[in-house]
């Protein structure tokens, strides 16, 4: 995968190119700044307002617009979008959308306004994969509503459902030919998701998986390829593993190359680390083993600040028609005043460095090109 050969693979005219980016946190201090704000009451031990975290980032850069348009915060995102854009745009919502004033006890509760659902629809979301650790924080009524909103807005949902069945069947977005891209949601217990949010057949919930061990990916591989049809390009999008820290551990890539190998996975869109980790290619696929934070409400708070959680990545993946890899470009952003703003020079270089670093075991480097990030084997 040269860069000469990525180009010209990437001018096929079977190419499908996805967007793909980690968690989306509308909620809280994004919530608070949009049109229709919830009530800003928080439960967390040290903070007992949203709009205290709205302040922590104005303290860092500046005032931030009340009532901002909808596409505020997704800032020059929506124009690289435009640009590239892509047959499909998957998202992890870290956010459930929710009138409740109901929270479960957990310590934070993410909640965002239906009404400020319009904010999703700017940045013309195809599909928000849900099962992640903070869809349930106003418990199941909270989940029902996400669900009712996101179907009412004709946005695709992954991950969760009113049931087992439905929250583990995939999202299907239409492709030219009959084809088609289907997303697989699942979260592990290891982000933590905890078990009882975990679907029924007969509850509302995640689809939540056991373990990471072979024999679930075995199970998964098999659910998979009974639902995959001729031409279809497979998306497992996981919530898994810790928030911080660039280690890998070797369940997860052995999972996903469980996957891959089983013909099940083209790509692996791995979320739930603030920060973006390693990727790999396995067998010409993609696996992106943690994507980082796109949009949080996180500025100006203090701590991990050498993980550098205010730097944010765009993935946009061109796939050929068989599901291989032919290109990936990373766009880098940096969050100021709660809006993407394209990245420095220095800030793309720390992006570079790091993700180069982190790569390298994978077999894969991170080069610099036309202020973007292009991943290439070695």
């Amino acid at each position: 995968m040269g860069a000469e050969v990525e180009d010209a693979m990437a001018a096929g005219q079977d190419c499908i190119t996805l967007f793909l980016c980690g968690d989306v946190m509308l909620g809280r201090g994004i919530d608070q700044i949009m049109p229709h704000p919830s009530d800003p009451t928080l439960y967390e031990a040290h903070v007992t307002s949203a709009l205290g975290y709205v302040r922590l980032a104005e303290r860092a850069h500046g005032p931030i617009p009340r009532k901002c348009a909808y596409d505020y915060v997704w800032g020059d995102a929506l124009a690289d979008l435009e640009a590239a854009r892509p047959h499909a745009r998957i998202i992890n919502l870290e956010t459930s959308i929710t009138t409740s004033t109901s929270p479960l006890p957990k310590g934070i509760n993410y909640k965002m306004h239906p009404e400020n659902v319009p904010c999703l629809k700017a940045a013309l979301v195809d599909c928000c994969v849900l099962a992640n650790n903070h869809v349930l924080d106003w418990g199941r009524e909270g989940l029902l509503e996400t669900l009712a909103v996101l179907q009412r807005e004709n946005i695709l949902i992954a991950g969760a459902g009113l049931d087992q069945a439905e929250a583990e069947k995939p999202a299907a977005i239409g492709l030219p030919e009959g084809r088609r891209v289907l997303i697989f949601g699942l979260g592990a217990v290891t982000s933590g998701i905890p078990q009882d949010w975990a679907a029924g057949k007969s509850e509302a919930g995640v689809s939540l998986l056991p373990d990471l061990s072979l024999a679930s990916a075995s199970k998964l591989a098999e659910r998979i390829l009974a639902t995959r049809g001729p031409g279809d390009l497979v998306v497992v999008s996981i919530h898994w593993g810790s928030n911080w820290g660039h280690d890998v551990p070797e369940a997860h890539r052995a999972f996903a190359h469980a996957l891959v190998d089983a013909g099940a996975c083209d790509v692996l869109h791995g979320h739930s680390s603030h920060h973006p980790r390693a990727l790999e290619v396995y067998r010409e696929r993609l696996i992106l083993y943690g994507c980082g934070d796109f949009i949080t409400d996180y500025e100006g708070i203090s701590g991990w600040e050498q993980y550098r959680g205010d730097l944010s990545l765009m993935y946009l993946a061109r796939c050929e028609g068989s599901g291989a890899l032919s290109k990936l470009t990373l766009v880098p952003y940096h969050t100021r005043q709660f809006r993407l703003q394209r990245a420095t020079p220095a800030d793309t270089d720390w992006l570079q460095a790091t993700l180069d670093r982190e790569s390298a075991g994978f077999g894969m480097q991170i080069i610099r090109k036309n202020g973007q990030l292009v991943a290439a084997l070695r």
